[in-house]
């Protein structure tokens, strides 16, 4: 089978090889365990029941080195135990590979102290950080957003703070695609990216993007079209830092206190 390389990803695992190489971890007796969490264990107890991870259709995995914690969302959850170097390695062909590599990336950076946010927020939390994502958009004098990847506490505070005649959505799951949320039609997110794009002033994009193999297609556009753009979620808690892209993340935890290598 062809592997189609994810071009952002390759970028942003040779940054982390070698800060590896540089603070002498590849050789090093270093343990990843990557398994996935309950929903009770990466959101907690929100009020609202619906999120995703919580009806069942995404998983959240979680990663360890050396006592620090990275995540990453897929819908295609895998465990894996090895050494740093072997999961660095690894071949990113498939959502579930890629999202063990970007967990044990972030764990690896939280324990470097060079990536913060890389566990999830819990309870009521993210209503409280989508709050602030929709006020970090008005602040940037923008009037329409676009949402790629159906949060549904992002959802709604982005009509709440911009009516739903100037929010668009898409989304992959065949289940919300056509569903009116909040009052916003959820488009189709293999087809209708472009037409979410064009109409919006900035577009606020999923992490989980790097996991399923969207980002760079989606990236593309925005930049073609010269759109203020943010990544939302732990997923890309890592990736953001290195690649210098905004994120926005506001209650997610840090993975770990820094160590001294």
């Amino acid at each position: 089978m062809k592997v189609v390389k994810i071009l952002s990803l390759e970028r942003f695992r040779s940054k982390v090889r070698q800060i590896v190489k540089e603070r002498g971890l590849v050789g090093a007796e270093v343990s990843v365990t990557v398994k996935p969490l309950t929903p009770e264990e990466a959101i907690g107890d929100p009020r609202r029941r619906d999120y995703p991870i919580l009806e069942g259709r995404e998983r959240v995995i979680e990663a360890a080195v050396l006592g620090a914690r990275g995540q990453a969302f897929t819908d295609s959850p895998a465990c894996f135990e090895g050494k740093l170097g072997e999961v660095l390695d690894l071949m990113l062909e498939t959502s579930g590979k890629r999202a063990v590599f970007i967990a044990a990336a972030n764990a690896a950076l939280a324990h470097l102290g060079m990536a913060r946010g890389t566990a999830h927020c819990k309870d009521e939390e993210p209503e409280e950080c989508a709050s602030e994502m929709a006020e970090s958009a008005r602040e940037l004098g923008v009037k329409s957003v676009g949402l790629i990847g159906l949060n549904p506490a992002i959802a709604e505070a982005l009509t709440k703070g911009f009516g739903a005649e100037n929010v668009k959505i898409t989304d992959l799951n065949p289940q919300n695609i056509g569903k009116n949320r909040f009052g916003v039609p959820v488009w189709d997110g293999k087809a209708q990216i472009p037409q979410l794009i064009i109409s919006s002033d900035m577009v606020v994009i999923t992490g989980t993007t790097l996991v399923n193999g969207t980002y760079d297609g989606i990236m593309q556009l925005v930049r073609e079209r010269g759109k203020k753009h943010a990544i939302y979620g732990v997923t890309a808690a890592g990736f953001c830092e290195l690649m210098n892209i905004a994120r926005w993340c506001f209650r997610a935890k840090n993975g770990g206190p820094r160590q001294t290598i």
